[in-house]
């Protein structure tokens, strides 16, 4: 039998962010990045409890229950008891489903898929404290921000399909006790689960929120079977056919991955939605809402310019055509988006619908007056950049934008992530009591605190689900 091979520098970069999810203690982790995280925990939850009702979400959950399973944990809203990996899944779905929650440009949303993966394994562990929670998500965050690669790199791949999977596997991994080297194994066989297509998004199809839920099932099931025994690539990273090959392609250094890992945290180039729909459309949302606060009445609009650049156009410059999903058309149309800011001064949950979107002709005939093109020019300027002409009866009003609100560089206030909590409270089909929302909302304003984190778990589930 030949020794084993000497691992490499490279190989080391695994090892090292095993360790780092392994060993990891809630004091060693920044400030900034605990607020972040607990602002994902909270963001995460309220939208789940208002994407409950949503296309897919009952469906799913039916699906679900037909399977059956041993009850491992718990379905969020519904209160069912479901194999944690099904628990997971329904919950990442929910919580993805009206594209409210937490991401990362160019488009990796993770929340939704660590936070479900997060509760589902605690449950299977038997309960763990706030501080855990908030140690487990944080770790699987930085894990998946470290990971997170560039618009051309990506390049129609959906960046929660490639990344959250390893992220969620982090996350449940660590809560499940694993060592460094079952973390290795687990993030390897999750390598294997890594992928999607943002052409999922431009169909408008529910595969979007079912790729967040796949991530989040993924995480538990991998972490699971490595705690089983079962092994993955040991060099998912940097093997021959590794991660910096298929998905960096061979442009991306793996020591790099883990620089100043444990001292820097990626994961505060969190961005946070102000609007309930894709991170692209936020800048052009806020220039609409601009014009329309500064006296421009839609009924006097006779055109819109609306300049993306070119990543931002692929995905939401597309002609918006309610079909068969209308919510997630709106949420990824920049015409429905600007068209729907212009007509009501606001951008809110009940704007998108699927009643609102199809039946308002006002807003229908306004988005086809919306003309959105592609400019290279605005990359420069950044990511999320947008530029708005709007064209009245003989004048013309520019507005532009290098940053949208939510993004790094213009964070939303603590009254933006109030709102947008309360708003998904408000919104929900099946809703929390007075009583369940108060004791929610302590929880989550203590949550480092709390001896059990898994105790949360009874205030989100809505009596009029069951």
């Amino acid at each position: 039998m030949q020794p084993p091979r000497p691992p490499t520098r490279r190989t080391n970069a695994v090892t090292a962010l095993a360790g780092f999810v392994q060993s990891t203690h809630l004091h060693e982790i920044d400030p900034e990045a605990r607020q972040v995280v607990r602002t994902m925990i909270a963001t995460v939850l309220g939208t789940t409890v208002a994407g409950a009702a949503e296309d897919g979400c009952r469906e799913l959950r039916a699906l679900l229950l037909e399977q059956g399973g041993t009850p491992q944990a718990t379905s969020l809203v519904y209160g069912d008891h479901l194999p944690a990996a099904s628990a997971a899944l329904l919950n990442g779905v929910m919580a993805r489903a009206l594209d409210y929650c937490d991401a990362m440009a160019p488009g990796l949303h993770l929340g939704s898929s660590l936070i479900p993966a997060a509760l589902a394994a605690a449950e299977l562990r038997g309960g763990i404290s706030g501080a855990d929670l908030v140690t487990a998500i944080a770790v699987g965050a930085e894990v998946g921000s470290r990971l997170n690669l560039t618009e051309a790199l990506y390049d129609g791949l959906d960046p929660t399909g490639v990344v959250a999977p390893i992220a969620a596997t982090a996350t449940a991994g660590r809560i499940l006790g694993l060592s460094t080297d079952q973390l290795v194994m687990a993030l390897g066989l999750a390598f294997n689960r890594a992928g999607g297509s943002f052409q999922s998004n431009v169909d408008g199809s529910l595969a979007v929120r079912l790729i967040q839920g796949w991530a989040a099932e993924a995480g538990v099931t991998c972490a699971l079977w490595a705690q089983r025994g079962f092994t993955g690539p040991r060099r998912f990273l940097d093997g021959v056919y590794g991660y910096a090959h298929l998905y960096g392609r061979d442009q991306v250094d793996t020591t790099a991955l883990v620089k100043d890992l444990g001292h820097r945290y990626a994961l505060t180039g969190m961005m946070f939605k102000k609007f309930p729909s894709c991170g692209l459309s936020q800048a052009v949302t806020e220039l609409a809402l601009q014009a329309h606060r500064s006296g421009i009445s839609a009924d006097e609009v006779d055109r819109v310019e609306v300049v993306l650049p070119p990543y931002a156009y692929r995905l939401v410059g597309h002609p918006f055509a309610p079909g068969a999903n209308p919510r997630v058309d709106a949420q990824f149309s920049a015409q429905f988006c600007v068209a729907n800011a212009l007509l009501h001064g606001s951008s809110k949950l009940e704007h998108f619908t699927s009643a609102a979107v199809t039946s308002s002709k006002a807003t229908a005939e306004l988005a086809a007056r919306v003309h959105v093109t592609a400019d290279p020019a605005l990359d420069a300027r950044g990511h999320s950049a947008a530029d708005l002409i709007v064209i009245t009866r003989g004048s013309r009003h520019s507005f532009g934008l290098d940053i949208a609100p939510g993004f790094p560089g213009n964070a939303l206030s603590p009254e933006d992530h109030d709102r947008r909590f309360r708003d998904c409270l408000a919104a929900a089909a099946y809703p929390l009591s007075d009583s369940q929302a108060g004791r929610l909302a302590e929880s989550l304003q203590n949550l480092e605190d709390l001896p059990s984190a898994t105790g949360m778990i009874a205030d989100l589930i809505s009596l009029d689900a069951r």
